[in-house]
Order: structure tokens, then sequence, then C-alpha cells
């Protein structure tokens, strides 16, 4: 059982910018000091309260400050880069990096973004398949150049000069690519059949019911099996919102807490979903009913309290889902810079330890 790290990252968007950036990147750095596998970091253009506009630009300025933790994007949102660009932006990623770079990808769910770029949830879908077959060919072929697709025509055919590198893309570190990851949400929405299918990572996201988890090992699993393939649940990233308090009343007050980061970041995921196909404002409707399942996100998303009974939960959580690989911790706002790099420190330093202890004596949980 391996410790990640996944931050969208999202803060209050009265935060100031060039603060929460430099708290995002030294959240990375102490991941990395403390010994977690590695850190996944989201992107959005058109939203304050989630500020990283390029994960890869950002995760860049923490290469020569971290050693071993391997950077990821979770995720590009592909539909809104041009593939080209993007898949020659990885390939450099991941040389700087020394072939430290994951890569995740997504379709772009955010309103806003779609409605910046002109994309329709109709063609996301392809956009991104597209996008990420051009991407892989440029990886793994040499020059000329030609892929024809619905969204976008690639050539570069009759500039080519190997002799002084004209027309040849960069490929990178990792062969034939990084490892690419897919972000699941919803049962049944298909993506774990893509991550079945083309031997991408899945990985559960930390605001969605318990029971869905479980939901999302059976289905890529299933598919696993249709396409004739072993599953295997040690690549399966699993990521929950977690904080490690010095006793369960410290951790409990802040998770309660309206006025805190936790419930902010509820709050703020909840009312974009009930918004998703509405513009403007939300309604009092709408704010009553978000309040309502905040709360029950708290109580069924969130694992909280002092070592011992963040432990119990995690155990019994493990329990219902069934072994994964890695355990991706949410980064969340902090609001409470102490008590956030604390929670990292005790549960890396306390809580997985002894966990890791449980998952090997119970290897075939499932």
């Amino acid at each position: 059982m391996e410790l990640g790290y996944f931050a969208m990252p999202l803060h209050p968007p009265t935060r100031d910018w060039k603060t929460v950036l430099e708290e995002d990147r030294q959240a990375v750095i102490l991941a990395d000091k403390l010994g977690y596998s590695e850190a996944w970091i989201g992107e959005h253009l058109t939203t304050t309260a989630e500020p990283i506009v390029s994960p890869l630009m950002f995760l860049a300025t923490v290469i020569p400050e971290t050693s071993n933790i391997k950077l990821g994007t979770a995720v590009v949102n592909i539909p809104h880069h041009h593939p080209a660009h993007l898949a020659a932006q990885v390939a450099m990623f991941d040389q700087m990096s020394n072939g430290r770079c994951l890569f995740g990808i997504g379709p772009g769910g955010m309103a806003s973004d779609a409605e910046l770029f002109k994309s329709t949830s109709e063609k996301r879908g392809r956009m991104m398949l597209e996008a990420i077959d051009t991407m892989t060919a440029i990886w793994t072929q040499d020059p000329p150049y030609e892929f024809k697709g619905e969204f976008w025509d690639i050539s570069v055919k009759d500039f080519v000069m190997p002799e002084y590198g004209v027309g040849i893309m960069a490929k990178p570190l990792q062969k034939p690519h990084p490892p690419i990851a897919l972000a699941l949400r919803s049962p049944k929405s298909g993506s774990a059949l893509l991550c079945a299918e083309r031997d991408w990572i899945p990985i559960s996201g930390n605001f969605i019911p318990t029971a869905f988890v479980k939901g999302h090992w059976d289905d890529y699993a299933a598919a696993r099996d249709s396409v004739g393939k072993p599953a295997d649940r040690n690549i399966w990233r699993v990521a929950r919102s977690i904080l490690v308090g010095e006793t369960n009343l410290q951790a409990q007050d802040y998770v309660q807490n309206p006025e805190k980061g936790m419930s902010f970041y509820f709050r703020y995921l909840r009312t974009l979903a009930a918004m998703r196909a509405t513009p403007g404002e939300p309604s009092d409707e709408v704010r009553a009913e978000v309040d309502v399942q905040v709360n029950e996100a708290l109580e069924d998303q969130v694992i909280a309290g002092d070592p011992q009974a963040v432990l119990d939960q995690l155990v019994a959580f493990r329990d219902v889902t069934g072994h994964f690989g890695t355990l991706l911790a949410t980064g969340h706002d902090w609001d409470e810079e102490g008590l956030w790099r604390n929670s990292m420190t005790l549960l890396a330093e306390d809580v997985m330890p002894k966990f890791r202890q449980h998952c090997e004596a119970t290897p075939s949980a499932s």
C-alpha cells in the first residue's frame, strides 16, 4: 500500500493567488520529504477557486526541490489543448523530471471551461480519445507525421531533415510513454472500460460515495475480464479526504466547522454539480439542497480523527472497497497550515506503517 497526494487544488477564491500557489508547492515538497510516492495536480482555466491553469508548469517548479515523488496531472482536460503541443510538453516534462511523469487525462467537466472553448459534452469524449491516440503516435513514431481526425489534422512530412533534427518531435524519457491515468466518478460511466481496454491507471476520486468506489473496481475488473486481461488491484488509486489530528476533537471540530476549508471544498463541488446545466447563480432551493449534500459528504467521504481513529476508518473503508494499491490523500486549503502539515506528517509516519501491516496481513481483501 503506497501513500500518494491528490489535489485539485481548491481554495476559497478570496485568497491571494500567489500565496495559495506557494502553499500548493510546499505541500508537494513536504509530501516528497515524507515519502509519499506520487502527487497529482489538476487543471482549470476559468475558476479562481481552482488556481492551477497548467499542472505541467506548476509541477515543473518542484522538480529541483523533490527527489523521488512521481509528478502527475489529474487531470489535463485534453479537449482544451492541441494534441501536438501537449505531446511535446509532456515529453519535455518527462525528460526534465527524469521519468517521474504520470499523465492523468480527462474530457473536461467544468462548465465554464467548456463554454470558453466551445466544447460540448456530446463531443468531448471523442475529442479526448482522438487526442490521446494522436499523442501516443507522436511519442512512438518518427516522421513523417500525418494524422487526420474528426477534430484535428496534423501533418509534418515536407520539411523533415533528420540530420538537423528538423521535423522530428521529441520523445518522453519513459518508454513508450508516461503511464496514463483516468479519473473515475460515477459508476457505469464507461471510464472503467477505457482504463481496462487501454491499460490506463484507474483513479477513484475522493468526492464520491464509498459504494461508488467499490463499484469502480467491480466495473474495471469485469471489463478486464471481458478483454482477456488480468486485473491487478495494485495499480488502482483511491483518493479520500483525510485529516489526522492530535485528537479526535481537534479533527472533528475542523471538519464540522462550516467556515473551514473542508466544508467549502464540498460546498463548491456540490454546487457545481447542481448547476452543471443551469447558467447563473444557484437559487435558495439549490443552496439548501447543497447544504444537505455537504453534510452527507462530510459524513461518508471524509476520514478524520486522531491517528488510531483514522487507521480504524481506513481499515473499515478498505473492507468495503477491497484492496487498492495507492491511497491518495486529498490536498485541502491550508487555512490552518500547521494543522494540515501535521496531518500529512501523522498520516505518513504514524498511520501508514500500521495500515500497511494490516494490508500485508490481508492481501486478498476483496
